[in-house]
């Protein structure tokens, strides 16, 4: 396992292949890299992928924003709704020490800061600088496109007017069901979509409703505020809010408002809230932190620790719906206030967590990640049951286990993200992703359409990242406008031609592997799993298949060997069903032929 860590840090140049930040939707995944391009794939629907077609990608397919060809766009932040996606550009960062992007997704606390780089780096020192930043959006559409109103607006915790206002910059953004939000670089929340609007006046009582827009709208609740960090559900908003006017780095309230039907707003009721109010176990007198925050459709998660504190240890709370165990509180009823997660060590510092439709994951940096919840039946935990009502739930934490040579734990970790049904993990420092759960239209980026019901490798880097990467080292950047050379047109053909063959061969394997799935489960009554291959098949000898079935059959205790029993017999009744019926009409079609010769023997 030491070897395998050496070996990715060896490639921490490389900016191409290190990913810093990922983002989940409903069915379709984002990966941001480290000099700034964005990578899709999964479900295309609605041009969510912002690849020019609706088509699903099972693998990581690289997103254009290059829309005047002769500027490259950087893009420094994303984030996806449940069917729509979001990327930032206009942000240049330098640092003095190493390449470590992850430090300015986790320096909202100083106590977290500085975990991310006694882990990461040995940097301590970075600067930031803003230029001219845009906000791209590929809802409605099937390639980004620009969000102009941005570009018009100053932010509200600004004090200037008219032409003395400040340029709005974004520093940040959030999808939501079908919301968007940003925060910009004074701390100032905007919104748009379909989202619940903060009525400005807490006495004003009126009927929660959404609010729909295409353009950005201020939300002035939180003015002589700082925003730090905010999150979206179907109906709910949550957000980390400065106490005072400035951030210290340890003074943020929590605030909820929006949708309530399942308590999803921590409030302690089931009232929905026209006006953000603070979520009592965190307030500016609390002792909890609360530094990470995340929203399901319809449940909240926040990762926060004591405050002062001299450990690291951190502590889960959830609240909201929790018909699917998704609360991890080894219960299925719904909380109206938050409860910390049974079942997660106390002495383990979460780094992230996130929620999906109906699961949770926290990932600790120690390499340990644990998901509960999950929808029933596509047993998206591993060791939970594949049948009966609760198929696939857990209502506690299920550590999962990292396989191969890096087992048990995960290397590195950096970021966990949850889509509706499936759950991908960003770690070894950023070179690697581990995916499991749901894999409808490629969602799991490891080139098939399976349901995983265990941690597996996406396919990344992406086949192009060695080609471009040796077009930079050869040509440089080249603009639009110029004559590409020879060598790089023909490493475009031979690219173009590997993944081809690769898209065959996967379409191939994903077949075959439905095939199988199918005898499997009708066999044995269960998904089938790589496990479930016999090991001198893994091993790539000679494959004796009388000895595996031999081997097979004395490996199965009594359960599996009835059940084996009434697949065959039920196969060989159906073979002589078939049988039958293609005898009888063997016997029909000759007596029809032969009658046009009789009846001519009697016209004789």
């Amino acid at each position: 396992m030491a070897e395998e860590v050496e070996s990715s840090e060896s490639g921490s140049g490389n900016l191409f292949n290190k990913i810093i930040v990922l983002a989940a939707g409903e069915a379709h995944t984002l990966a941001l890299t480290a000099n700034g391009d964005v990578y899709s794939w999964g479900r295309g629907t609605f041009g969510r992928l912002g690849t020019a077609s609706e088509t699903d990608h099972l693998l990581p397919a690289r997103i254009n924003f290059d829309s005047d060809g002769d500027k490259r766009v950087k893009i420094v932040a994303i984030a996806a709704g449940a069917y729509h996606s979001l990327a930032v550009s206009g942000v240049t960062i330098t640092f003095s020490g190493s390449y470590n992007f992850w430090l300015i997704k986790n320096a909202d606390t100083k106590k977290s800061k500085n975990i991310m780089m006694d882990q990461y780096g040995d940097g301590d020192t970075m600067s930031v600088s803003l230029r001219d930043p845009l906000i791209y959006t590929f809802k409605n559409s099937l390639v980004p496109h620009l969000l102009e109103r941005f570009l018009e607006l100053g932010s509200p915790n600004s004090s200037a007017s008219g032409s003395e206002r400040k340029k709005l910059m974004i520093s940040s953004v959030k999808g939501g069901g079908m919301m968007s939000a940003a925060i910009d670089d004074l701390g100032s929340l905007w919104m748009w979509g379909n989202f619940p609007e903060p009525q400005k006046d807490k006495s004003i009582e009126s009927e929660f409703s959404l609010t729909s827009s295409c353009n950005p709208i201020p939300i002035w609740n939180f003015h002589g505020h700082t925003v730090v960090k905010v999150a979206c559900g179907n109906e709910h908003v949550v957000a980390l809010v400065t106490a005072g006017e400035g951030y210290k780095g340890s003074d943020l309230v929590c605030y909820s408002w929006g949708g309530n039907s399942h308590g999803q707003l921590g409030l302690g009721d089931r009232q929905s809230r026209q006006y953000p109010e603070v979520i009592e176990p965190f307030n500016s007198d609390a002792p909890w932190t609360v530094y990470e925050v995340a929203c399901g459709a319809f449940h909240t998660a926040l990762l926060a620790q004591k405050s002062p504190s001299e450990t690291l240890e951190s502590v889960c709370w959830t609240f909201g719906q929790g018909d699917n165990g998704q609360l991890g509180q080894g219960t299925t009823q719904s909380m109206l206030s938050p409860e910390p997660v049974k079942g997660l060590p106390r002495n383990a510092f979460l780094i992230s967590v996130d929620c999906g439709l109906f699961h949770t994951s926290v990932v600790s940096s120690a390499g340990d990640v644990w998901s509960w919840g999950m929808e029933k039946g596509l047993g998206l935990c591993p060791e939970a049951s594949y049948s009966g009502p609760d198929a696939g739930d857990a209502s506690l934490p299920l550590l999962i286990p990292c396989a191969g040579l890096y087992g048990p734990k995960f290397p590195e970790p950096v970021q966990v993200v949850c889509g509706a049904a499936h759950t991908i993990l960003l770690a070894d420092a950023g070179y690697k992703m581990w995916s499991w759960g749901r894999g409808w239209s490629g969602v799991l980026g490891n080139g098939k359409m399976i349901d995983c019901y265990s941690p597996t490798m996406a396919l990344w880097p992406p086949l192009d990242a060695d080609f471009r990467e040796q077009s930079v080292k050869d040509g440089g950047d080249k603009s639009g406008a110029e004559k590409k050379p020879e060598d790089v047109v023909e490493l475009e053909r031979k690219l173009s031609m590997a993944t081809e063959d690769v898209r065959l061969l996967q379409s191939k394997l994903s077949l075959m592997e439905r095939y199988a799935s199918i005898l499997h489960g009708a066999t044995f009554g269960k998904p089938f799993e790589e496990r479930d291959i016999p090991a001198s098949l893994c091993g790539g000898g000679s494959f004796d298949i009388a000895k595996e079935w031999e081997n097979m059959l004395e490996s199965m205790d009594r359960g599996k060997l009835v059940r084996l029993e009434m697949f065959y017999r039920s196969m060989l009744a159906g073979v002589k069903d078939k049988l039958l019926k293609k005898r009888i009409q063997e016997i029909l079609l000759e007596s029809q032929s032969s009658l046009p010769s009789e009846s001519t023997q009697q016209n004789k």
